[in-house]
């Protein structure tokens, strides 16, 4: 036993909620903070698709949501959590709150990704007649791989922060031990387990996406 309260399978099943919750939320945050961000880019004044409206309209919507703690953003939307899974409560509840989290922030760093690339690059490819859409997806998106990348690494750590924080109202996962069995319980060994858990995470994921983006920025 790790503790006086948690058992080894207790820890890697709160292991394994927590990753099903970084992975699905990531993946289904990327399907849709991805398009955002290149809609950002794109659109906004001196773009390859400008579009005032389209931009007035998106760019103010990221900032609302992004501009919410998740632990409120958490408690707020629990109408439409239940409208969608049909529990509060759990693993596939939290993923919930946490697409919504995540996608529009994954949409503002690929903003910030793509906006490092050399307007030089995009003005040449229109020059010899590329499309818009052969501009994003044979410049814009190969020169921004590196940073975009990174942008998901960063944004791969801050959800499993967000996971963490989803354990305050039963969300599951290494944050749910944390609380329930540590905090509630005054286990000490059981908090300080789950610490080092989450920092092992991070470094883990952090030392992929820099090595990742190192290595394509070589070629």
């Amino acid at each position: 036993m790790f503790s006086t309260t948690v058992t080894a399978d207790q820890f890697m099943q709160a292991i394994t909620d927590t990753l099903y919750m970084v992975g699905m939320s990531l993946f289904v945050g990327a399907l849709i903070g991805i398009p955002f961000g290149i809609l950002l880019v794109v659109t906004r004044p001196g773009g390859v698709l400008e579009s005032k409206w389209l931009y007035s309209i998106l760019n103010p919507v990221i900032n609302i949501i992004r501009s919410l703690p998740f632990i409120i953003l958490l408690v707020a939307i629990v109408p439409f959590t239940r409208l969608i899974v049909h529990t509060s409560i759990g693993t596939s509840a939290a993923i919930v709150p946490l697409i919504i989290y995540i996608a529009p922030y994954i949409g503002r760093l690929v903003e910030n990704s793509l906006l490092e690339v050399n307007p030089g690059i995009l003005e040449a490819a229109e020059a010899m007649g590329a499309t818009p859409f052969q501009v994003i997806w044979y410049f814009l998106l190969p020169e921004a791989i590196g940073s975009l990348i990174l942008s998901l690494t960063t944004a791969t750590i801050g959800l499993i922060g967000a996971t963490a924080m989803a354990g305050t109202v039963g969300g599951g996962g290494v944050g749910d031990l944390a609380i329930v069995y540590g905090h509630q319980r005054f286990d000490t060994v059981v908090v300080v387990a789950t610490v080092i858990i989450l920092v092992i995470f991070v470094q883990g994921i952090q030392s992929l996406g820099n090595t990742l983006a190192r290595k394509i920025r070589r070629y």
